[in-house]
């Protein structure tokens, strides 16, 4: 195109280096920066969501089978043998999932206790998580307590070969206020071992054998959920509505999605929402370009005389000034994207910045680099850069006024 030959020209010409190439050299690298920033920010933030995803498929299934009355269903009433036999099934277990309340030395707290079956690691690989001791809930007729890293804190658990810990779980039915201490169901269980994992599920949750559960709670033969664990095959959503169509209304089927609907919402509303504060920052430095292109138009006035002389309209000489403004814009997407996918990959592959890891279960900040992200990036900056150059090229070159 012969407007896009004359904008380089102007840019990269040796002829005509001055104080205006120095402002477009100081444009094309404002603009790189936020682009670059933008790459790694919202990489930053999808790693930390993967992070914190990959967490809660270590501690929350695909699906979970609930009762829509009442909070716990007899096992008999699904038949899981059949269950595991439907297409996109993998594993499917029985929980018993009550808050209690759990006493160590002179420390108490309330926690969530769930009991699971023996196969329960075949669904969530919870053993992965072990910080200390090893993950076990039942060996022969003896049970054992596993649980979370910041609830051993908040107890004082200090070695696991020391005191019993003591669980207390309410008799709904039978309460008294004469003899408040008849009213409670205590079981006195050794711990196995503590799991990492986010900061909730530490502090919340005790993970026991499900007789154990079931006798604390008084539920012989129920359950108050049944986790299912698909293969990959189709969707979660596809088994979703396959497993709610077997099981008819009486039951409710969720996905990991809908049991946790606000926090995955909240999450992507902070990625959006860095990303229009980045957008901003765009926005301001897109306005660099303003200066290089209004020095450029004042100091090629003879040439656009020369140009108009030799039958070149307005509308050709302001598609020269805007091709100008998108070499300048285009060059520094060009370099921000470049250094923005350089860091952030090498952060993914190599590990440039370390985490605490007296904090956190990774020792390199989490990163992913999403192509997506990226073409969003490029698409709205690429407007930003034609709106501000087109306004600029606009308000500088007037249509000449007709005699």
């Amino acid at each position: 195109m012969l407007t896009l030959r004359f904008a380089r020209r102007y840019l990269f010409s040796p002829k005509s280096h001055s104080v205006i190439n120095l402002i477009s050299g100081v444009s094309l690298v404002a603009m790189a920066t936020p682009v670059a920033a933008m790459i790694i920010l919202l990489s930053v933030f999808n790693g930390f969501e993967g992070l914190i995803r990959s967490m809660a498929s270590t501690f929350d299934t695909d699906l979970v089978i609930t009762p829509r009355e009442g909070v716990s269903l007899p096992t008999e009433r699904i038949d899981t043998a059949a269950l595991r036999q439907i297409e996109g099934v993998e594993a499917c277990s029985w929980v018993v999932e009550q808050e209690a309340m759990v006493s160590y030395g002179d420390r108490q707290a309330m926690v969530v206790v769930r009991g699971v079956e023996d196969h329960y690691t075949s669904l969530l690989p919870i053993h992965q998580a072990t910080a200390s001791g090893e993950y076990r809930v039942r060996l022969g007729d003896y049970d054992y307590a596993f649980i979370g890293q910041g609830l051993g804190y908040r107890l004082g658990v200090k070695t696991l070969v020391a005191d019993p810990l003591k669980i207390y779980a309410l008799k709904r039915e039978s309460f008294s206020t004469l003899l408040p201490i008849d009213g409670y169901t205590r079981r006195e269980v050794p711990l196995s071992g503590t799991f990492l994992l986010d900061t909730e599920s530490e502090e919340r949750y005790l993970l026991t054998s499900i007789r154990l559960a079931r006798d604390l709670f008084a539920m012989e033969g129920c359950a108050t959920a049944l986790f299912v664990k698909g293969d990959g095959s189709c969707s979660i959503e596809a088994l979703r509505n396959r497993l709610q169509e077997r099981l008819g209304e009486e039951l409710k089927v969720e996905t990991r999605y809908e049991r946790n609907k606000t926090f995955y919402d909240i999450m992507t509303y902070e990625k959006w929402g860095i990303f229009f504060i980045s957008l901003l920052v765009v926005i301001i430095a897109s306005f660099s370009i303003v200066g290089a292109l209004a020095m450029l138009i004042i100091e090629k006035r003879d040439e656009q005389l020369t140009l108009r002389s030799l039958g070149a309209d307005t509308a050709f000489i302001r598609r020269i000034f805007l091709s100008e403004g998108l070499l300048i814009g285009g060059l520094g997407a060009l370099a921000g994207t470049l250094i923005g996918v350089g860091i952030t990959l090498a952060q993914e592959h190599i590990g440039l910045v370390e985490m605490p890891t007296a904090s956190f279960v990774m020792q390199y900040y989490p990163v992913e680099f999403r192509c997506m992200d990226l073409i969003a990036i490029l698409a709205v900056f690429t407007g930003v850069v034609w709106s501000i150059s087109q306004l600029t090229v606009r308000n500088m070159i007037p249509k000449p006024k007709r005699l």
